[in-house]
């Protein structure tokens, strides 16, 4: 399978050791070949939306995949995945919510709000690597986006 240049999935996570295991089990996954870390809500708008300094970012080139922590630092996950699934250019891009919140509020409200899928991080290190590898494949490898 080729690859090119725009496969990239954006990270959203505040703890230092999740977003390095995710980011070292999609990088060895051999199918990604961009991944963006952004540590708190604000700077994930920022991104997507080409504010503050990302205002030079290209936003044709989208994301395949958003992996989203609920509990961020200035903007929770749920106020980011609502402003994500309410802008017409980012409402089409899956957003996979991975936390540590088993509560049921938070599984209903994450998919009210427009999320595509709702995951609680496994503790044990080898099952977190194994669920962020199936993650990504499903997402960026087999699922189908329309084109924009």
């Amino acid at each position: 399978m080729s690859l090119t240049n725009d496969v990239q999935i954006v990270l959203v996570e505040d703890n230092v050791d999740d977003a390095e295991l995710s980011m070292r089990s999609l990088k060895n996954s051999n199918f990604v070949n961009e991944i963006i870390w952004l540590k708190d809500g604000e700077e994930a708008i920022n991104y997507l939306t080409g504010k503050g300094e990302y205002s030079e970012r290209d936003l044709a080139i989208k994301p395949k995949l958003i992996l989203l922590d609920l509990k961020l630092p200035k903007l929770n996950g749920m106020e980011v995945l609502e402003v994500i699934k309410n802008d017409e250019n980012l409402d089409n891009i899956p957003v996979v919510v991975m936390t540590s919140s088993k509560e049921d509020r938070d599984l209903k409200k994450c998919y009210e709000l427009g999320a595509n899928s709702y995951v609680v991080k496994p503790i044990n290190f080898n099952s977190f690597m194994e669920m962020t590898k199936e993650i990504s494949m499903y997402w960026v490898l087999i699922n189908q986006l329309p084109d924009e």
